[in-house]
């Protein structure tokens, strides 16, 4: 759900874990898998980053630049949609997450988990061919890794 102000609710099924996220603006996000918390992280080197890459083989051309350089100074992992990545953010099984070329709908319902767990939420400009993205972190690396990946 989604009004000028961005997105009031957001709801993520994982159905190979039978896990249900959900959360409203304002609110504390659920879950069948939680209690758990967004993590607090402050050290990006020790950080877990989820991250996705591109359908498009020329968009994935030029991602390789910024995966290693992610990937040299955080760990980074993919375990699934964007949707699901960003849940498992706001429950603190990823530290931050960030991907480039999402659309609303691979993103919406996440954002919305991760603002409610007190979670930082940016976005990456487009540049060239490389599309525009998402960057989300708790405010202790948000800048590091926003550097590193845009």
């Amino acid at each position: 759900m989604h009004d000028d102000d961005g997105g009031v609710a957001g709801v993520v099924f994982d159905p190979l874990r039978d896990e249900l996220f959900a959360g409203e603006r304002g609110g504390v996000p659920t879950s069948t898998a939680w209690p758990s918390a967004a993590s607090e992280s402050s050290d990006l080197a020790t950080s877990l980053v989820g991250t996705g890459f591109a359908y498009s083989a020329e968009v994935r051309e030029l991602q390789p630049p910024s995966c290693p350089a992610a990937a040299r100074r955080a760990r980074c992992r993919r375990m699934g949609s964007a949707a699901l990545d960003l849940a498992w953010t706001a429950a603190g099984r990823y530290d931050a997450f960030y991907e480039r070329g999402v659309q609303a709908w691979d993103i919406a319902a996440g954002v919305v988990l991760c603002e409610c767990a007190g979670l930082e939420v940016g976005t990456l400009d487009a540049a060239g061919v490389a599309p525009a993205g998402l960057v989300v972190a708790p405010a202790g690396i948000m800048r590091a890794l926003a550097e590193i990946v845009a």
